[in-house]
């Protein structure tokens, strides 16, 4: 890829989506639960770093839904990135 094709993608880039094309932000105004993948899409941060910051209690404890599926709730999402001086969900 060259150089003015990557910056002309990275303007037109659109907000994080969740798995059903709604954007990310919109979890968070409607509440409930956000998985792995949406949390990311909002926080800006990689997964390694992400359970970093839940296992340093930096960042909201995880739900267990079942075994192998945790989620986060979006109202804990949203103080976290308030909090962390994010008040705007990034694009």
């Amino acid at each position: 890829m060259h150089k003015q094709h990557k910056a002309t993608a990275a303007a037109t880039r659109k907000p994080p989506a969740t798995s059903r094309g709604m954007p990310a932000q919109y979890l968070l105004e409607a509440g409930g639960l956000l998985r792995l993948p949406q949390v990311l899409a909002l926080v800006g941060v990689s997964k390694s770093t992400w359970w970093k910051l839940v296992r340093e209690q930096r960042a909201p404890a995880a739900v267990k839904l079942s075994e192998r599926c945790t989620a986060w709730r979006a109202s804990d999402v949203a103080a976290f990135i308030e909090a962390a001086g994010r008040p705007e969900v990034r694009a």
